[in-house]
């Protein structure tokens, strides 16, 4: 049997894809923000639910989003600045770990405060048009 997707189901899978190959680096930054935030909430209701399948799935798209912010961030133009925000990329991935392991909500919560702040900081940035939106 093959199952054929229908027209409307394509126009929403090419609007997504678009959304995102269109979006400016400040917007995809915000995105993978909202993203890991998004997912580490679901991670630690998960580890409340004593769900640990779901817990390590969760945590580890979270981890994907970190690692992809890290990889964004150019340490030559950035200077002190990239670097300490790979210092701090690097100490989410480690309470991630953390969480995971031991199926601990605390260093979740850790790490979403940590994303909140940085959404927000980078938010404020796009407001006052330092970056490209």
């Amino acid at each position: 049997m093959i199952l054929l997707a229908s027209p409307n189901l394509a126009g929403y899978q090419a609007y997504q894809k678009n959304k995102y190959e269109t979006a400016s680096p400040h917007r995809l930054t915000l995105m993978l923000y909202n993203g890991a935030i998004q997912f580490a909430g679901n991670a630690k209701s998960s580890i409340e639910e004593k769900d640990i399948i779901k817990t390590n799935n969760y945590v580890q798209k979270v981890q994907s989003i970190i690692y992809e912010l890290i990889s964004s961030l150019n340490i030559k133009q950035g200077g002190q600045l990239a670097e300490n925000l790979q210092s701090l990329y690097l100490y989410m991935i480690d309470r991630l770990m953390e969480a995971n392991i031991k199926k601990q909500t605390a260093p979740l919560e850790e790490v979403i405060g940590m994303l909140q702040e940085l959404k927000s900081a980078w938010e404020e940035i796009g407001k006052r048009g330092t970056l490209g939106t």
